[in-house]
């Protein structure tokens, strides 16, 4: 079985403090991961360090294949990692068509600097079918509702054809409708059977699709638990991890979270 992501006792200190500590994490081929914890957990840490823009302090750090430490990271690295954040939203140049933000993820570029092979083209375009977002594939990205825009990052994040997906956060201001509809391209994506591993980066429950069969809890910079789903996302788990009494009510395969009094 292909390892994606592998991470044994790693820590992380920044600053005199420890941000991370002791993360053993490994992700499989085909797995998809939802990382849930509350702000200040440490997840962009983490993240930062999978795109291998922190190094660890302590541990062994192994995504995609090449090992911190041993093998040529940078920017080939990134270009095996799609990625999706809100960082990286605010870079775009708005002025850009959605169809060049797609193509600019083929050389990994805030903007298109070289120009695209005709294969390279063909694929932008069809990614854009797939995501449905091929109807405003030459407005300006600055136009586009925050749903379009979120879409278009990740098919700009699949450009490359990339062996892990991080979404962190991918629904933060999108309202009721907008964020379903990016939830089922995800889950799309996620049915293609060459598509990547993905983690997905949240603190709502409610966002955990089906198709996120494990789920890692961050605390404090700490795993808290890792495993199935089913048992991490449950009312005495989550009751413990979050430290407020909470019920959890799975419906059509997705979590629902409420506070219990």
């Amino acid at each position: 079985m292909t390892v994606v992501l592998h991470l044994k006792d790693v820590s992380l200190k920044k600053d005199g403090n420890w941000i991370l500590k002791n993360i053993n994490w490994d992700i499989n081929k085909g797995e998809n991961w939802a990382l849930l914890g509350l702000n200040g957990a440490g997840k962009t840490a983490l993240l930062h360090m999978l795109c291998c823009y922190y190094f660890p302090t302590k541990g062994e750090v192994e995504v995609v294949g090449r090992k911190f430490g041993r093998d040529v990271l940078g920017e080939q690295l990134r270009q095996q990692i799609g990625i999706v954040s809100s960082s990286l939203k605010q870079k775009m140049y708005g002025t850009d068509s959605a169809y060049q933000v797609v193509l600019s993820g083929g050389f990994a570029s805030i903007g298109l600097y070289e120009t695209p092979t005709e294969a390279m083209r063909e694929k932008a375009q069809q990614i854009l079918k797939d995501l449905d977002c091929f109807s405003y594939a030459n407005r300006p990205y600055r136009t586009l509702s925050q749903g379009e825009q979120q879409r278009v990052l990740i098919g700009r994040a699949l450009m490359n054809d990339p062996k892990l997906l991080i979404l962190d956060e991918p629904t933060t201001g999108l309202d009721f409708i907008a964020r379903e509809q990016l939830l089922t391209s995800i889950e799309n994506i996620s049915a293609d059977e060459d598509a990547p591993s993905i983690i997905y980066v949240t603190h709502h429950v409610e966002e955990i699709l089906p198709t996120f069969t494990k789920t890692f809890l961050l605390k404090n910079g700490e795993v808290y638990q890792q495993g199935d789903t089913a048992d991490m996302i449950n009312s005495e788990m989550l009751t413990t991890f979050f430290e407020v009494p909470v019920e959890v009510d799975w419906s059509e395969e997705r979590p629902r979270l409420k506070k219990r009094y």
